[in-house]
């Protein structure tokens, strides 16, 4: 009986452009997250046994198919997208601090970067990398802020304990995850090795 959904939930992560969790798919479909999961994991086996052209990655809290890294030259080839504007190096550097030392305050963040960032916060905020996370309980309760699950998606992270350690800030060093999605995008790689190289200098 639950080999029924298959073909639903399979649908349902391909035409979502967002990763969607098992909750999510639960709301729609009906069934338990366990079996949501378990589904899943059976889709993602079939994928991987028959040499399919794409496969399903855990991306933050939920799942979504891609195409297998071994074709991305081919598929750049064939889609080209207008270059998204990069962020700056003031703002990688920024992010990085949140991404290692969250929650924090941005009078924390200034103090180890010497610098102010409020442009930088505001832009890592319009990107959508960073949010609010509350408010620190000292004087005049400054916010505090966290990376969001798109910044899990744009880094290829399933959570933040695949950051990369102080010792692992080399590309070669990196898990599997990250670069399989470093490597569909020049871009993207350049960016998170800037953040890693400024884990390793000790912020």
């Amino acid at each position: 009986m639950e080999d029924q959904y298959k073909p639903l939930i399979e649908a349902l992560l391909f035409v979502s452009t967002d990763p969607l969790t098992p909750e999510e798919i639960e709301r729609v479909v009906g069934i338990s997250k366990e079996t949501i999961e378990k589904l899943i994991q059976t889709l993602a086996e079939e994928y991987d046994k028959t040499g399919r052209g794409f496969q399903i990655q855990k991306l933050g809290k939920g799942y979504s198919i891609c195409t297998r890294p071994e074709y991305a030259e081919y598929i750049r080839e064939l889609y080209q997208p207008k270059v998204q504007q990069r962020l700056s190096q003031a703002s990688l550097e920024t992010l990085a601090i949140i991404a290692y030392k969250q929650p924090i305050t941005r009078a924390e963040i200034e103090e180890i970067r010497g610098v102010k960032v409020e442009k930088a916060l505001l832009t890592l905020q319009k990107r959508g990398l960073i949010q609010e996370l509350g408010r620190k309980n000292t004087i005049g309760t400054p916010i505090l802020y966290g990376t969001t699950e798109k910044f899990l998606q744009y880094f290829g992270l399933k959570d933040l304990s695949e950051l990369p350690e102080p010792a692992e800030f080399s590309l070669l060093e990196k898990k599997d995850v990250v670069k399989e999605a470093i490597e569909e995008d020049e871009e993207l790689a350049e960016d998170y090795e800037a953040i890693s190289l400024h884990k390793s200098s000790g912020d």
